[in-house]
This record gives C-alpha cells, sequence and structure tokens, in this order.
C-alpha cells in the first residue's frame, strides 16, 4: 500500500484526524485570560474540564479499541488542568495514540476490539467529538463575556480545514 489508491485515501484521512487536533490546540493557545475557567453556565464544565475530557476520552478509546496503542488514561475524565502546555502535551499525545491505533489496524486488517464496523469509524467519532466539544467551548467562553470572534476563529479553525498544506494552523 505504499503509493496506491488506498494508501494516498488512509493518508488524507489520517490528516483530517491531524487537522482535527491542530485546530484544538489552536483554539487552547486562542483562549484569552482566564478563558480555561469559562463556562456556558453554572454548573456546566469548564473550558479547562472539557479539554481534559476530550483527551480521557481519546485515552480511553484506546485502550478498549486497540489496547496494544494504550497509555495511561488519567484518573479523572473531567479535571480541571490550569496549565494550558499540560493540555498541549495531553492533546498531543492523545492524538498521537489514536493515529497510530488506527493507522496499524487498518495497515494490519485487524478489526477494532469492541465496536465500529471499521477502524476509521472510530476516527470519524472521535473528528465528531472534538467538533462538538469546540462549540461548547466557544459558547462557555461567549456566556463568560470574552467570546472568539468569527474574524479571529476562522483563521484558526476553518482554514485550518480548507488548507492544500496539511494539519498546521
Amino acid at each position: 500500500m505504499s503509493d496506491t489508491p488506498d494508501r494516498r485515501l488512509l493518508d488524507a484521512l489520517l490528516n483530517s484526524w491531524d487537522r482535527s487536533n491542530a485546530i484544538l490546540l489552536n483554539l487552547l493557545h486562542a483562549l484569552p485570560q482566564g478563558g480555561l475557567q469559562a463556562r456556558a453556565m453554572e454548573g456546566s464544565p469548564s473550558v479547562s474540564e472539557m479539554f481534559t475530557h476530550l483527551h480521557h476520552e481519546r485515552m480511553v478509546s484506546v485502550l478498549e479499541e486497540a489496547p496494544e496503542f494504550a497509555g495511561a488514561v488519567p484518573a479523572q475524565e473531567w479535571a480541571s488542568e490550569p496549565d494550558p502546555q499540560r493540555i498541549v502535551a495531553m492533546l498531543t499525545e492523545s492524538a498521537q495514540r489514536v493515529r497510530d491505533a488506527v493507522e496499524n489496524r487498518i495497515m494490519s486488517h485487524r478489526s477494532l476490539e469492541l465496536n465500529y464496523d471499521h477502524p476509521l469509524l472510530l476516527l470519524q467519532l472521535l473528528i465528531f467529538h472534538d467538533a462538538y466539544h469546540h462549540g461548547q467551548i466557544k459558547l462557555a467562553l461567549k456566556s463568560a463575556g470574552c467570546p472568539l470572534t468569527d474574524d479571529h476563529a476562522g483563521p484558526l479553525t476553518w482554514d485550518v480545514w480548507r488548507s492544500r498544506g496539511g494539519a498546521s494552523g
């Protein structure tokens, strides 16, 4: 599958995962002062807790579906992490583990352990999950009085998807 149409398709799909993670990291880097503590409403998770939830979900998914690629699953799913660089490290690690698990299972023609008709579906579910929480994070920022304008957020999100240059934001 070196440079076959199937390999090019797999590379494009993996690149979509890389782009989704780059968008999350861009969003994290764009947070205004105090943005990690923002909540959409009383009792809602903070922005920080949503980012750590994303990492947790990825790590649990890999543990359950391709345990040979698993790392340590955080003890707390919705942890409050005040250090943005720590969140970057977590999301970078979990994104790579998901990518490696899906690529390996596809290349070795192995299904996942529990769910999904094809390993690619795990990637698609997690992209959907990331995007869902991306919207919640933007809503929390808006509710807290520190919204990201479309002019500011567009290049960090939509332009990453539309780019022909890869996953960098």
